[in-house]
């Protein structure tokens, strides 16, 4: 069968600036299909919720995968399924129908195909029932169920202790997930599908993808077992690796702080295999947005086999900063040349603003919601030595709209306000170097209320 699967996960979709996730690499392998023959049921979901396109793409991607079953085993010519395998046509909605034993006559399962129609709910746990009877348990060839479904469980017994018995019998368990209508649970394929999950259970939201998934399962069931396996991770550079955990198989190394590689001796050279890896990376950049994890991944084997590892993407959340009052502009450019010990150089001119000294605030505005324009507003006052307050200013400034998902809050850094001295007077304690107390009182609200003036406020 050669490398049957192969996937690439993480363990959330959204992190902060500075965040850690998880990634996971897993891939599975089994023997050649023609020295190891293999039978292998297709459970097909035809509840109402896969009406029209999705209908008519399973059953494209079902018929392709039969035809890719039937060359790789030398019955191209005669339209049949050689060397031993079957395929089998199980149904199912209310309940399960088999529609076609395992045979090897290709007209035949895609006649049983094309026959199928959509209609009713969505009975998962008949659908198993049904494809194990299928099989000899006194055959020796592998077992392999195909469940492609496009919702959750609807009707019938609950169907994760039949899956788990088939499995417990040798049944080896792909499940291709399509979001439907009526949604799909990945948790629950994943408790149906083989270990490693990863490797045994894809999802896609598109039913044009569908003939595609089933062809490349095809493809990869009819290769043989895999054997000198490399695998090179590259993570995108904003992200460094932090953490490589051991293999499930193989050995694993980080090359740098963004790339790992990962060898496998053999994996599947005997009977069904699955491996997976697992690592963590943090994000070190500055910038947030939809961030790819990887920036490439390569695979290799000696058989050939032709691997790819989906491409997940992180939003990463960062801090939003406003600065009103900007740094003052370089008055002047200072180059050093060559090997200079001494240099004067004169930096040009600066005017004091006022006397005193600089009081530079932060602040954060809590909870602006996406969209939306703010104000604010920062009075200071300080308080003399008999009690008083005196004034030291206002400063008002306008707060641009951020576009993050959700509501969050905005950093205010850096608003300078230039102190006098004339709080003070030469006879007190410490005249040079005072202890001076300030308030603080801030105000802001949304700038961009919708308000507008009719012609007859006019």
């Amino acid at each position: 069968m050669g490398v049957t699967s192969s996937n690439k996960i993480i363990s959330t979709e959204q992190i902060s600036c500075g965040g850690t996730l998880k990634v996971t690499l897993a891939l599975s392998a089994a023997p050649d299909i023609i020295s190891s023959p293999t039978d292998i049921v297709l459970a097909l979901d035809r509840s109402g919720s896969m009406s029209g396109s999705p209908l008519f793409n399973m059953k494209e991607g079902a018929k392709a995968f039969i035809d890719i079953i039937s060359e790789s085993t030398g019955g191209s010519q005669d339209g049949e399924i050689g060397y031993g395998s079957r395929i089998g046509v199980v149904s199912f909605s209310d309940s399960a129908t088999v529609n076609a034993q395992l045979i090897t006559d290709v007209s035949d399962l895609k006649d049983a195909v094309d026959s199928l129609v959509a209609g009713g709910t969505t009975n998962h746990a008949d659908a198993f029932a049904k494809s194990m009877a299928l099989f000899d348990p006194l055959s020796s060839n592998a077992k392999v169920i195909v469940m492609f479904t496009d919702g959750k469980t609807t009707s019938g017994l609950p169907p994760a202790p039949v899956a788990a018995m088939a499995r417990a019998s040798g049944i080896i368990i792909y499940c291709i997930g399509l979001i439907g209508s009526d949604g799909i649970d990945v948790n629950e394929l994943n408790n149906w599908a083989t270990d490693p999950d990863a490797s045994h259970v894809v999802v896609t939201p598109d039913a044009a993808e569908l003939e595609e998934l089933f062809e490349e399962l095809a493809k990869n069931i009819t290769n043989t077992g895999a054997t000198n396996i490399v695998i090179n991770e590259i993570v995108n550079s904003d992200f460094v690796i932090t953490q490589l955990d051991m293999p499930t198989k193989g050995s694993a190394g980080m090359i740098n702080l963004n790339t790992i590689q990962w060898r496998i001796d053999e994996l599947g050279a005997d009977a069904n295999e699955g491996a997976s890896l697992e690592f963590y990376i943090q994000h070190v950049a500055l910038s947030s947005g939809f961030k790819q994890v990887n920036s490439s991944v390569t695979y290799s084997d000696n058989e050939g086999n032709v691997v790819l590892f989906p491409d997940p993407y992180v939003n990463v959340s960062c801090d939003i900063t406003v600065t009103p009052d900007e740094c003052p502009i370089p008055a002047s450019e200072i180059s050093v040349e060559g090997c200079q010990d001494v240099l004067s150089v004169d930096a040009g001119d600066v005017y004091l603003e006022d006397t005193g000294m600089i009081l530079k605030l932060d602040a954060t505005l809590k909870n602006v919601c996406p969209g939306r324009k703010s104000a604010m507003a920062m009075l200071l006052s300080e308080v003399d030595t008999d009690g008083n307050e005196i004034s030291r200013g206002v400063k008002m400034f306008s707060i641009p709209a951020h576009f993050s998902p959700s509501c969050r809050d905005v950093k205010i850094k850096g608003v300078r306000f230039v102190i006098p001295d004339d709080a003070y007077d030469s006879t007190r304690e410490n005249p040079d170097c005072p202890t001076r107390r300030f308030r603080v009182r801030m105000i802001s609200h949304y700038s961009d209320g919708g308000a507008v003036c009719d012609e007859d406020d006019e």
